[in-house]
């Protein structure tokens, strides 16, 4: 009942946009925000305590328009590649935190958060860290220099790292990086505690795709954060990535999974979301995509510790989707042209705005 009655909102919500030749974007609609004649979507998270926001990469902040929206709409910016380890230690022992840096300035402008990614993953290492064979105690020293020396550098500019990002396979067995086959399962708890060290007061998160519902993967990590709580670790919460896709179906667990979460004294977050589809985008594929931000939003809402949401960047433009996943795409609440879907008039409505 309520999901027929949502789909009629959103396809009334979506004809008057048409009609309207599209919401204002840009410069304009940001500036009449500021004036208080319309709620962003950041001001109806901050209402429930939570906040909202963006990825965003640096290649992109060329783009006025763009980034004008990225400075109104949203509370927290996640770099999508400025703060990884192939852009931050190019050679070993040579640091450039250049990219991380224009970012977290430009969030400071804007009076928006950071959220630090990710200092330990399986991808996008330099070429020095995988092309040779590594002793354990060498690698140990690698990564414990690399995590520490970053998280300092940022000590302060972001309010939460995500320290290990995809330690699982979908089978909820330990993805055979080079960290976990050189230092075996250990070296998350060395990786979270070398982040403490650096930083006492940034919150940690272990992050990762597919564990949305409950299942092998999510199990995997609900038993992993049982154990490093119980041992003294320094966690703070579980980011769950919700890349999603309408033909895998929604999963439907999710409040659940959240709350089992907090039951461990974790927050949670969504960190990286976006909702793909089969090209090309239907009415309907769109109404099933706001429906399925709409539900994501309301169970995150109805769990006090999940803490904020943040869109795989917000627009399709600057989509990952499309190179990934050919075929696919039209997975953000903005269009190309920066023009809003009926997945935003969703999210704001779940907010509780209009």
């Amino acid at each position: 009942m309520r999901k027929t009655a949502t789909r009629l909102r959103l396809a009334g919500a979506l004809a008057a946009a048409l009609m309207l030749g599209g919401i204002a974007t840009g410069p304009t609609a940001q500036a009449d925000e500021r004036h208080g004649k319309e709620p962003t979507l950041a001001d109806l998270a901050q209402r429930h305590g939570r906040y909202f926001g963006s990825a965003t990469d640096n290649p992109e902040l060329g783009d006025a328009p763009y980034t004008a929206l990225l400075g109104s709409e949203f509370d927290q910016i996640t770099p999508g590649n400025g703060m990884k380890w192939y852009a931050t230690e190019p050679q070993q022992g040579v640091f450039d935190f250049s990219q991380g840096d224009e970012i977290v300035n430009l969030a400071r402008a804007n009076r928006q958060k950071v959220r630090g990614h990710t200092l330990v993953w399986h991808s996008q290492l330099p070429e020095w860290l995988t092309g040779r064979e590594w002793t354990a105690p060498e690698l140990r020293a690698v990564l414990k220099k690399h995590i520490q020396t970053e998280v300092r550098h940022y000590r302060g500019k972001v309010f939460a790292w995500d320290v290990v990002n995809e330690a699982f396979n979908e089978d909820g067995t330990y993805r055979e990086s080079v960290f976990y086959k050189t230092l075996g399962p250990g070296y998350i708890a060395d990786a979270l505690r070398w982040a403490h060290q650096a930083d006492p007061r940034v919150r940690l998160y272990l992050n990762d795709y597919n564990i949305e519902g409950i299942g092998p993967k999510s199990d995997a990590y609900y038993k992993l954060a049982k154990e490093l709580k119980a041992k003294g670790v320094p966690l703070h919460g579980i980011g769950l990535q919700a890349h999603l896709a309408l033909q895998y179906g929604y999963p439907s667990t999710l409040e659940d999974n959240l709350r089992r979460f907090s039951r461990l004294g974790l927050d949670t977050a969504l960190t990286e979301v976006d909702i793909r589809m089969q090209l090309p985008a239907t009415e309907e594929k769109l109404a099933q995509q706001a429906e399925w931000y709409r539900d994501l939003t309301e169970a995150c809402l109805a769990v006090r510790r999940c803490v904020g949401i943040t869109l795989w960047d917000y627009t399709d433009k600057y989509s990952w989707i499309p190179a990934f996943f050919p075929g696919e795409g039209a997975a953000l609440p903005w269009d190309e042209q920066l023009a809003p879907k009926p997945a935003y008039f969703a999210l704001r409505e779940a907010l509780g705005g209009k």
